[in-house]
């Protein structure tokens, strides 16, 4: 609540701002008499830097008085939206819009665009048009750290002409102050994942655990080693990981407790969704990604790595081309991010060698040995009495050489037969049909 209430008081400030500067854009157009020759007469608010998060934001990106205009115009449609209203004035010589106020209508509502921020700053100077395009271009901070966003990709408008608005994330933080996280979609093809589970919950061999124990005291003190003892220019920022290793060794649940241990999101990328058919749209859809996490120091999981990190293809025709191309896409990327990026793979040996050299950390998930299969057993099957007396799980964990994930599959498998079945206790013949099942998928026997 005091979040919210920190941002009222400053939006309420920025808005009257926002409203002098709209009354005089269009009394000046319109030839009647004004109080200012120009709008940047009009100074915007000044703000407790510390006092809201709207405050912070001006602060800590250094907004101008452009991009700052651009921020509350954003705004408005969401907390004042009669303040725009004016902007519907017909144009009576045509009997239609003024085109010079930009705009698109969205459910009858006005939605500002480039047009409508370029004609508020300078009305028909060309200079300050200009200013608005470079503000629009996708690697501007604003648009590429996720703050404003422009439909011009998705509907293929030019960027003045399309409609101008504010990420969900980021219209969260300055009104209620409450944290937004992206949802998964076609245009944000990650989703966050977390486990209620904890590092007691997790097996690992030894030399495995002492790795993952590395790599989390990277993500909390990196900033330290690069800043406070001087190291930014000797080392690159943020830490390149691939876990390789046998599936169901633990190498997702891994990348889940090193952000619940490090406090960062942990966002999984669905390379489904981010190769697309079309040449370039490949890219465009990780450098969302990248964009985001960048500033958000979030961890980025690349789960079945090998489909887009595979080894290069020989260049036969165009399709090979543009492939290594989106190859050569991602080294970049990676090597440039100031996060943690994990990458699994069942196969260390499909991972192509020119990224394998950009690692910092490459950790081996092997397969459990019998003393930490037998671990996974006691803490995988149910309490109490579930388990018939002849279940014998030190000789389970002995004869078969399982994944923690295989055991889970096999218990689950147990447990529901012994449930439809009257709820009666699991017994050892469940168990090593599960077992079987498991090997089977494997092409192995028990």
């Amino acid at each position: 609540m005091d979040a919210l209430r920190a941002n009222a008081a400053d939006l309420r400030l920025e808005l009257d701002w926002l409203a002098r500067v709209i009354d005089a854009r269009f009394k000046l157009y319109f030839d009647e008499p004004c109080d200012v020759a120009d709008v940047l007469e009009l100074e915007p608010p000044v703000l407790d830097p510390e006092g809201s998060n709207y405050a912070r934001l001006v602060r800590g990106m250094g907004l101008t008085y452009v991009e700052r205009l651009a921020v509350i115009l954003c705004l408005t449609p969401h907390v004042r939206p009669r303040l725009i209203n004016v902007f519907h004035t017909r144009n009576q010589t045509f009997e239609r819009r003024f085109t010079e106020f930009g705009g698109a209508l969205q459910h009858d509502a006005f939605v500002p665009t480039g047009e409508t921020l370029a004609w508020l700053i300078g009305g028909e100077d060309i200079e300050r048009r200009f200013l608005v395009q470079l503000l629009l271009e996708h690697d501007h901070d604003l648009i590429r750290e996720g703050v404003l966003v422009t439909g011009a990709e998705t509907s293929g408008m030019p960027a003045m002409q399309a409609p101008l608005g504010m990420s969900e994330e980021t219209l969260a933080r300055l009104t209620t102050g409450r944290t937004h996280r992206p949802g998964f979609s076609s245009a944000f093809p990650a989703e966050r994942i977390g486990s209620p589970l904890g590092w007691d919950d997790l097996v690992l061999h030894p030399r495995t655990r002492a790795q993952i124990d590395e790599i989390a005291d990277w993500i909390r003190h990196g900033d330290t080693l690069l800043d406070a003892w001087g190291m930014r220019d000797k080392l690159r920022p943020g830490i390149r990981c691939l876990f390789h290793g046998p599936p169901g060794t633990g190498k997702t649940m891994t990348a889940q407790l090193l952000g619940q241990a490090t406090g960062r999101d942990v966002y999984r990328i669905d390379l489904s969704m981010v190769v697309s058919k079309y040449i370039g749209e490949t890219e465009k859809n990780l450098a969302r990604v990248f964009d985001r996490a960048q500033s958000r120091g979030w961890i980025l999981f690349f789960d079945e790595a090998d489909a887009l990190f595979g080894r290069r293809v020989e260049t036969r025709d165009a399709h090979d081309r543009y492939a290594n191309q989106e190859i050569a896409y991602l080294l970049q990327r990676i090597e440039s991010f100031d996060a943690a990026a994990i990458l699994a793979s069942n196969q260390r040996e499909n991972i192509d060698d020119a990224f394998a050299r950009r690692f910092e950390t490459i950790v081996y998930f092997p397969m459990p040995r019998a003393e930490e299969r037998l671990r996974l057993w006691r803490a995988s099957v149910p309490g109490g009495e579930r388990l018939g007396p002849g279940v014998d799980l030190d000789a389970l964990a002995h004869d078969h050489a399982l994944s923690g994930g295989s055991i889970m599959n096999a218990i689950r498998f147990a447990a529901l037969r012994a449930i439809a079945d009257g709820e009666r206790p699991i017994e050892a013949a469940d168990l090593v049909t599960g077992i079987r099942r498991e090997l089977a998928k494997e092409g192995r026997t028990a």
